[in-house]
């Protein structure tokens, strides 16, 4: 039975991968340093799986830590999700961004090839593309970034590319995420974002669960269906499906490959907010403001390749997305309670 490490693995799309994985007969081991997560996510996980997972409260830049990590555990893959991911807050804080995603990952690399672990799945972003002007975006589009995150996550593509080149022993599956939204259907585990979210649909459910007053809509004037910004909303078990996929993958496979995972299908804001609002019956009030700097206007996946490398697709509708964000939300309107 192979083992596999999570980092980051108390996070919002790890502890539903942790799910998937468990449920495909894999062992799993999460590294987190709680700088965005809560353990309390983990000790759920195993409350749905029925199955134990190894937490370690441990950081992907500490190098001694890693180092005792690997030595003291068998450890087949990484599935790498620590890194720091708020647009606006990269902007402002380049260094830490610089430091943690691209020196972290670094780090673990030179760690794992220590320990001839040479099997990665690497949590990349769509923010890759920049300003695409195709759509849908497929994996050859060109890629570029428009901020400190989506530089980080780019440069971070082709150092693993140069990585896997110098040393084909080792197998790395990119995977450029769109928008994850939603929670497990248990809603034990779902989005729980430090202070104001940074994403739509946790800032959607804090102002229908009473938290916000309401929800600022970003530009109403983009050339849309409706004015408001379109994009590529994927279930979040969606996601974690991919990951196993790209898992087994790997497993058969040698090289490098890159693979978007969304639906194809874009939604703007207003889109996202009627469907919210009518499914799960409950009053989203928005204004519309200014477009913020550096938001584009339509961005969704071409995700044929996924389907024909991996054999996965997005299996999840926008109604399940909403209902199941709203049933986390409602059972959990907090979050996730405070360590203690």
């Amino acid at each position: 039975m192979s083992t596999i490490l999570l980092t980051g693995g108390a996070g919002y799309i790890a502890s539903h991968t942790a799910i998937c994985l468990l449920e495909a007969g894999f062992e799993v081991i999460a590294l987190d340093n709680f700088s965005n997560s809560s353990a309390e996510s983990v000790r759920r996980v195993e409350q749905i799986s029925g199955r134990q997972v190894k937490l370690i409260a441990g950081d992907i830049r500490d190098e001694a830590a890693l180092t005792q990590l690997f030595s003291s555990h068998h450890i087949d893959a990484v599935v790498h999700f620590a890194g720091l991911k708020a647009v606006g807050e990269s902007t402002e804080k380049p260094l830490a961004y610089y430091d943690n995603n691209v020196a972290g990952t670094v780090t673990l690399c030179r760690v794992m090839a220590a320990h001839g672990v040479k099997q990665l799945v690497f949590s990349s972003s769509a923010t890759v593309y920049g300003d695409a002007k195709v759509m849908p975006i497929r994996e050859d589009a060109p890629r570029s970034a428009t901020n400190p995150y989506g530089q980080s996550k780019l440069m971070l593509e082709y150092i693993l590319a140069d990585l896997q080149a110098s040393d084909p022993a080792w197998r790395i599956a990119v995977l450029r995420y769109f928008n994850p939204v939603g929670a497990h259907s248990s809603g034990l585990i779902g989005e729980d974002p430090n202070g104001p979210p940074n994403n739509l649909m946790p800032f959607i459910s804090q102002v229908a669960v009473g938290k916000r007053a309401q929800l600022s809509v970003f530009g109403a004037d983009y050339p849309t269906v409706d004015g408001t910004g379109v994009r590529d909303y994927i279930h979040v078990m969606d996601l974690a499906d991919g990951h196993v996929k790209a898992l087994q993958y790997l497993q058969q496979n040698q090289g490098f490959v890159a693979v978007n995972l969304g639906t194809g299908q874009g939604y703007s804001v207003l889109q996202m907010v009627k469907a919210f609002s009518e499914v799960n019956d409950v009053a989203v009030p928005y204004q519309l403001v200014a477009r913020r700097p550096g938001d584009i206007a339509v961005c969704y996946a071409d995700p044929a390749y996924a389907t024909a490398l991996l054999g996965w697709q997005a299996q999840r509708s926008l109604t399940d997305m909403v209902r199941d964000a709203w049933r986390w939300q409602q059972q959990n309107p907090d979050g996730y309670p405070p360590a203690g």
